[in-house]
């Protein structure tokens, strides 16, 4: 131990040589590089030092740790940090801007002031150590000899390795080492802890035993609902202010929520882990709950914060009988398509069965419901503004505002999900021409154990369905469409290999198209649901929308470059969007909140309640006003009893890592 403690103390004297006055010198000579954005590929190489043939290879590497770990990494080379010019600052602020993931990483290498950090989130597979250990055994000694493209592999390998639960020895040897370190004196120790004081976070104490598991769940799924609604919120209230103010005037702000929302994703990965089938340690839960309450608070806090300055913002408007009257036009145009939307949902109701116009059904009657109620605020805000009470006026404005962005997103629900289930018919009908086609070939195959005969007959029952439900008056066009991709599976399976590459890529691409059809149809139609019903929907629908957006862009992204890949990510989204959706509506059946007016004669007030436009009190221990991301206070005129939709919200990434070469 005494010669490893020895080695050890040399490679930190060494590390101490490198932050001396010639690397300052020629940091200074190098153009400095704002955080930069990430573009489609995983390389970044704004230095240079990559041939064309290097960066292919280093793109193909990283997609292959992404294929075989699940795992992402951006690698990007710059010629040094600036604004802010800290490594471990400046690539945690290119991994908060981009908004990646617990499961994304980011190599950033300076080439010139020959500085590098390996940024990871506390809350993914790959831990602080771990991370310390990549950084300082694998990716320094490449780089070291200017081995660019070599501190990629070194970098995906370690991932591999971390990913896998290798080094786990290792990683013990390298903590205890750094304990024999410490020992050898002050000087060692504030070099070592200055440059690892970000993994504070992911290093802390496990939580102190006795934790109530079940109650801090629940606390992080309700904290988890709220944010979501205020940042919902917050994104129309910014769309207001944009169209009123213009974009200078809001640009601060709109950074702030973008920077919500990546928390928030954040928060929403790691409820999906305690919701997936993997069991999970109670010490894993217990942490994983803790950080979504400390997202969410810190995308609350930040949002609050820059919410009073947009209150201010919005105070600048001193006309408010112009509001009034352009939220009154507004209310009026909605209006006036009620009836253009009844009558698309008439039609389509003449051709599609009621389980395919599920998430619409009752939209008419919400948009109906949500005008109604935009109109009662408009009469209460002219009543304040004759009144001269400016501050009610504008509380009445903002909830009618919010009405009717409501009513018209349920109105234009009607239409896109009609356009999807005519192209759901379209692909079905494509897709029936195919599978005709397989079960020709696959008749001719030898069959010595009855698999081909399994086959074709599941293949021309789904067909047989498909063209029965296709040429009647209730069509299933998206739930068609998903059991015949179930069949053609199976029949691929038995003539895939008689295909022609070409034959087969074109078949693979077909595949891919109706699969995004299929999620993106899901995915509109609940976030489409849940925007318009978000004062009833609990945590559990909302992370499974949350991970079914995220999974779609990964399929969009993979389309050109990955088809198989691709069809996965779509495959996995089409299936949490419909989690999401049965259960957002499972949640919408069971909403009758105790005090709250039924519908009939208060059910305009109920909708708003609904619509998450007014938070009934009764629902949520009290008004939002003081808890997650207030901002207006109470609700004027309701008694105290109801508050608006909370406006608030903001987020930080915990991103940990760090190295000089």
């Amino acid at each position: 131990m005494t010669s490893a403690i020895v080695a050890v103390v040399a490679a930190v004297a060494a590390i101490v040589l490198a932050f001396g006055p010639a690397s300052v010198a020629s940091a200074a000579l190098t153009p400095a590089t704002d955080p930069v954005t990430l573009k489609r590929g995983y390389v970044l190489d704004d230095s240079g030092v990559l041939t064309p043939t290097q960066e292919k290879a280093a793109q193909a590497r990283l997609e292959k740790l992404s294929r075989d770990t699940g795992l992402d990494m951006w690698v990007v080379y710059v010629d040094s940090f600036t604004n802010p010019s800290s490594p471990e600052q400046w690539a945690n602020q290119v991994a908060e801007n981009n908004g990646l993931g617990p499961n994304q990483y980011l190599l950033a290498i300076a080439t010139g002031s020959r500085q590098f950090y390996l940024s990871g989130d506390s809350a993914g597979p790959v831990s602080a150590s771990q991370l310390s250990q990549i950084e300082q055994q694998d990716i320094q000694p490449k780089l070291a000899n200017d081995d660019w493209l070599g501190a990629v592999d070194a970098a995906a390998d370690g991932l591999t390795a971390a990913k896998s639960g290798a080094g786990g020895s290792t990683t013990l040897t390298v903590v205890l080492l750094i304990a024999a370190i410490l020992a050898v004196g002050a000087v060692i120790w504030v070099l070592v802890a200055r440059r690892r004081k970000a993994r504070a976070v992911a290093t802390a104490p496990a939580v102190a035993a006795p934790v109530d598991l079940e109650q801090l769940e629940r606390d992080a799924s309700a904290a988890l609902v709220a944010t979501d609604d205020a940042i919902r919120t917050s994104e129309q209230e910014l769309g207001f202010a944009t169209a009123q103010f213009g974009e200078a005037a809001t640009t601060e702000f709109q950074a702030v929520l973008a920077a919500a929302k990546a928390a928030l994703d954040e928060a929403f990965g790691l409820k999906q882990q305690l919701d997936d089938d993997e069991p999970d340690t109670d010490q894993e839960r217990a942490d994983w709950s803790t950080r979504i309450l400390e997202l969410c608070k810190n995308a609350n806090d930040g949002l609050d914060e820059k919410a009073k300055a947009f209150d201010e913002l919005r105070k600048l408007e001193q006309d408010p009988a112009g509001a009034l009257a352009r939220t009154s036009a507004d209310r009026d145009a909605a209006a006036a398509a009620i009836d253009t939307a009844t009558e698309h949902l008439a039609a389509l109701a003449q051709s599609y069965a009621p389980e395919a116009l599920a998430t619409i059904t009752d939209n008419v009657e919400q948009a109906t419901q949500r005008l109604d109620f935009a109109g009662s605020e408009l009469t209460a805000a002219q009543a304040a503004i004759t009144g001269g009470d400016a501050g009610a006026a504008a509380l009445h404005l903002r909830a009618a505002e919010e009405a009717v962005g409501q009513a018209k997103l349920l109105e234009q629900a009607i239409d896109s999900l009609g356009a999807d289930l005519a192209a759901g018919e379209t692909h079905a009908a494509a897709l029936v021409s195919e599978l005709d086609t397989d079960v020709a070939t696959a008749q001719a195959l030898p069959d010595p154990d009855g698999r081909v005969a399994g086959a074709i007959a599941e293949v021309q029952q789904a067909v047989a369905a498909a063209r029965s439900d296709m040429a009647g008056t209730q069509k299933h066009p998206l739930a068609i469409l998903q059991a015949l991709d179930v069949a053609n599976t199976r029949i691929d399976g038995v003539v895939q290999g008689i295909r022609d590459a070409a034959a087969q890529a074109d078949r693979d691409r077909q595949v891919l198209s109706q699969q995004l059809l299929q999620a993106q149809a899901q995915v509109s139609a609940a976030e489409d649901y849940l925007t318009a019903r978000r004062g009833a929907i609990g945590a559990d629908a909302r992370t499974r929308l949350a991970q079914a957006g995220a999974e779609l862009v990964q399929a969009q992204q993979l389309q050109t470059t990955d088809a198989a890949e691709a069809l996965a990510h779509a495959q996995r989204a089409n299936q949490l969007a419909s989690e999401a959706l049965s259960l957002a509506q499972q949640d919408v059946g069971a909403f009758a909140p105790a005090g709250a007016p039924a519908p009939g004669g208060g059910g305009n007030m109920m909708g708003a309640v609904l619509g998450g436009i007014i938070i009934n009190s009764l629902l949520s221990g009290g008004s939002r006003g003081g808890g997650f991301g207030g901002g207006f206070g109470g609700f004027g005129g309701s008694g105290g009893g109801f508050s608006p939709g909370s406006f608030g919200g903001g987020g930080t990434r915990g991103r940990r890592g760090g190295g000089r070469f």
